[in-house]
C-alpha cells in the first residue's frame, strides 16, 4: 500500500466504527458499522412448534415433504431433517413477506424466463394453495384432505399438480409446486443454522464436509471422497454446550 499504512496495521486496527470523512468517504474506527444477523436473521425458533403454519397447513407440508424426499434405506428424509420447520420459519420472515422482491403489477402470466409473476407473497401463496389443494382433495377423495391420502394417491396428485393439471380456483398450482419443491431442497441442503438439514443429514448423504475453515490440503486431490465429518456455520453439534 502506498499511503504509508501497512495491510498488517490496517487489520490490527480492526476495521472498526464508521465516522464520516471528507468527500463522503467512510472511515472505520472503534466498532463494526453493522449489527450481526440484522439483515437476514436465521429465525430458527425453538423446537418443532410452528410459528406460521396452522395445524392443517403443517399436516399438508409434512405429508408433501415426506413424498418429495422420503425416508429410505439411504437415510432420513425431509421430515426427519426438519424441512417443515425450516419452511415455516422462512414464511414467517422476510422470504414469506417478499420483503426484498418487486411485488407491484402488472401480474400477467409472463414468460418462464421472467420468474415469479404472482401478486401473492410466498406466505400468501402457501396459505391460499394449501387450502385450495385440501378443498380439491375433499372433492375428489370423499372428504379426505391431502395429508390423509394413501401414499400412491398423494404421488399421483402431486404429479398432476406439478403439471398444472389441478384446478385450484385461480391459484397457480404449478407455480406453487415449483416453489414448494425449491423450498424443500433448500431446507434439506442448507446450513443447519436456518432450521433444516437437522443433524446435517443432507450433507452426510452426499458427503459434503460443510463450512470448514481450510480446504487447502485437498485442492489438488480431484475426484476423491473427503472422509471428513460435516461442519456447519456453528460447528458440529458435539462442539456446542448442552
Amino acid at each position: 500500500m502506498t499511503s504509508g499504512v501497512s495491510r498488517r496495521r490496517l487489520i490490527a486496527a480492526g476495521l472498526i466504527s464508521a465516522a464520516p470523512a471528507a468527500a463522503g468517504a467512510t472511515e472505520f474506527r472503534g466498532e463494526y458499522p453493522w449489527t450481526g444477523g440484522a439483515a437476514a436473521p436465521a429465525g430458527v425458533g425453538g423446537g418443532e412448534a410452528y410459528v406460521f403454519f396452522t395445524s392443517a397447513e403443517a399436516a399438508f407440508v409434512k405429508a408433501t415433504a415426506a413424498r418429495l424426499i422420503p425416508k429410505d434405506d439411504l437415510g432420513p428424509g425431509a421430515v426427519e431433517a426438519g424441512v417443515p420447520e425450516f419452511i415455516d420459519r422462512q414464511l414467517a420472515g422476510e422470504f414469506g413477506h417478499a420483503t426484498r422482491w418487486y411485488m407491484q403489477g402488472p401480474w400477467s402470466a409472463g414468460e418462464t424466463t421472467q420468474g415469479y409473476q404472482s401478486r401473492y407473497t410466498p406466505a400468501d401463496l402457501y396459505r391460499a394453495a394449501i387450502a385450495a389443494i385440501d378443498h380439491a382433495c375433499r372433492r375428489e377423495f370423499k372428504g379426505e384432505t391431502f395429508a390423509g391420502l394413501a401414499a400412491a394417491d398423494q404421488d399421483a396428485f402431486l404429479t398432476r399438480l406439478e403439471k398444472g393439471a389441478v384446478e385450484l380456483g385461480g391459484i397457480d398450482g404449478k407455480a406453487f409446486f415449483e416453489m414448494f419443491l425449491q423450498n424443500v431442497l433448500e431446507g434439506f441442503w442448507s446450513d443447519p443454522i436456518y432450521g433444516g438439514n437437522r443433524d446435517m443429514v443432507g450433507w452426510k448423504l452426499i458427503g459434503f464436509p460443510g463450512a470448514r475453515y481450510d480446504y487447502a490440503p485437498y485442492v489438488s486431490r480431484h475426484g476423491e471422497r473427503l472422509a471428513l465429518p460435516p461442519v456447519g456455520l456453528e460447528g458440529r453439534p458435539s462442539w456446542r454446550p448442552r
